[in-house]
């Protein structure tokens, strides 16, 4: 009873997470060169099974979820209890999972039970020729260069992937598959047994996010960032104000936040945050190949920089030559124009 390629969908609240049709793209192509099936796993709550099915209109052969109130909310000794159960059972040669809390918290412990390799924060994956191994691609020492990593000798063939380095598939009405559903104290056709849940431990009753310094960039639909070009921390109220105008986000390279003009949380690039916003306004950012990376999902892409020759000139839609303060100041005046 074997399988072949599998993602981890993700659910908040009933509802299922952007980055599970993510992953699911990243599957379908890795399915497809194997000639193997895809599969979507879920763990979680009771969820309706329109809601299943859109994994599969998103890409997914098959859906296996294992459904239990008490799952609601991720814990990492119940949830990778499972994973070990199904992968012990269906034996699938890849899983990728999201580089989110859950992820990076769910693949190191269960590929440790299961004695198998893991890279981590993936950010491009491909399959090789002649061996069919998984060939995964990451940033390394620092962002600096890009490493690829395979496993050979170990099964299943374990990665977790940043979340917007892909755009999800289109939704297929037409798509059919097979859904598989299992509760806590079943038994998998093979034989498995799901664990029950221990009496004498801690239970998740929810969780709060923590707002400090927080910047979600990641689910933001507009973006707006600065650079070194800003010249000082500062100068970063006109990022602000703008972004704010925009109903957006607040972006930065690793140099401004390398210099102590802004936090981490709002560092875009492979060494921050993977972004793929609507619209995204880069100023001052000459556009080293790590930020480049970390933005080239973007629908829009708008550059300001006085250098006619910068990289991010070079992949961007609209690239405007010019001061970033004048610029960025015309910007703001038609913008309040328009209130």
């Amino acid at each position: 009873m074997k399988n072949g390629v599998w993602t981890l969908a993700e659910q908040h609240e009933g509802k299922l997470k952007a980055v599970s049709f993510e992953l699911l793209s990243r599957g379908r192509s890795l399915a497809d060169k194997r000639g193997a099936k895809l599969s979507s796993i879920l763990i979680g709550p009771v969820l309706e099974e329109e809601i299943l099915k859109e994994l599969i209109r998103r890409g997914a052969d098959e859906v296996i979820s294992v459904q239990y109130e008490e799952l609601r909310y991720f814990d990492s000794e119940t949830y990778s209890a499972v994973l070990e159960t199904l992968i012990r059972g269906y034996e699938p040669e890849i899983i990728l999972a999201a580089a989110t809390s859950m992820g990076r918290t769910l693949m190191p412990y269960t590929a440790v039970k299961v004695r198998a390799g893991l890279t981590a924060d993936c950010t491009g994956l491909d399959i090789e020729e002649g061996s069919g191994n998984l060939l995964q691609t990451r940033p390394a020492i620092g962002g600096n260069i890009m490493a690829t990593i395979k496993t050979p000798d170990h099964r299943p063939q374990m990665a977790t992937v940043r979340p917007r380095s892909s755009r999800p598939l289109e939704e297929n009405p037409e798509r059919e598959g097979e859904l598989i559903r299992f509760s806590l104290g079943d038994t998998l056709p093979g034989g498995g047994k799901f664990p029950a849940l221990r009496e004498d431990r801690t239970r998740v009753s929810g969780y709060r996010r923590e707002e400090t310094g927080f910047a979600n960039l990641e689910e933001a639909e507009v973006i707006v960032s600065g650079g070194r070009g800003l010249k000082k921390g500062e100068n970063f109220r006109l990022i602000r104000e703008i972004a704010g105008k925009l109903g957006g986000e607040v972006g930065a390279s690793r140099d401004a936040v390398d210099r102590g003009w802004i936090s981490y949380p709002h560092q875009v690039g492979l060494s921050g945050k993977t972004v793929s916003p609507r619209l995204y306004i880069g100023a001052g950012i000459s556009g080293a190949i790590q930020h480049l990376a970390g933005i080239k999902t973007s629908e829009t892409i708008v550059s300001i920089n006085v250098d006619p020759d910068a990289n991010i000139h070079k992949v961007a839609d609209l690239a405007i030559v010019g001061d970033v303060f004048e610029v960025l100041g015309e910007l703001k005046k038609r913008l309040r124009n328009e209130e």
